[in-house]
């Protein structure tokens, strides 16, 4: 796993988006992909919003996307094995890169046809633990028409990156201003942030 954590760690230190593919198993992402699916069908997802605690706000014309988050306490044994990949990079990146991470979390995520979420930050205004943004696709077969990019606004323009499966995404939470382009069919991911608490 250390080339692939690296390929991450140096497609960001070059450009600040880190990027790779096959940071879960091809076995592993269609385990969570069907067990998202699973939850979905469960109605265990519920609408995702903007700002936290008492500040959240919940309107589909800022963010359409669906989140269920994860947790060991479910225990389910292919989110248990994500856990466990993370613990292991976490790990690496701390011993590698002095970054003091102290924890994590990550949520299953669906857009719907036809939803997106407009430009924003990564961190809250009043808590700023979140150190390290963290995506992980699960869309098998995907498409330029399906749209639903990650566009990252980088000073010297914007970055749109494709949400095929397998494709993990890695940037500093308050650093990169970016949006979910308007998705032509149901997109799906892991979403998470690594923290300093």
């Amino acid at each position: 796993m250390e080339e692939i954590f690296n390929a991450l760690i140096d497609s960001f230190i070059a450009d600040k988006v880190g990027i790779t593919q096959n940071f879960i198993s091809a076995q592993l992402s269609l385990q969570l992909k069907q067990n998202l699916a699973d939850c979905y069908s469960q109605n265990r997802f519920k609408q995702a919003g903007t700002g936290n605690g008492t500040d959240a706000l919940h309107d589909s014309k800022v963010r359409g996307d669906m989140i269920y988050w994860l947790d060991r306490r479910h225990n389910n044994k292919h989110e248990n094995a994500f856990f466990d990949l993370m613990d292991g990079f976490v790990l690496y990146l701390n011993n590698t890169c002095y970054t003091s991470i102290t924890g994590y979390e990550f949520h299953y995520t669906l857009y719907p046809k036809g939803s997106f979420y407009k430009k924003h930050l990564d961190q809250f205004k009043n808590n700023d633990s979140r150190k390290y943004s963290m995506i992980i696709y699960l869309n098998t077969g995907w498409l330029q028409a399906d749209g639903g990019e990650l566009c990252i606004h980088h000073k010297d323009g914007p970055q749109n990156i494709s949400p095929e499966d397998g494709k993990s995404v890695f940037f500093k939470s308050g650093e990169l201003v970016h949006e979910v382009l308007c998705t032509n069919k149901p997109r799906m991911s892991i979403t998470g942030w690594l923290k300093v608490d």
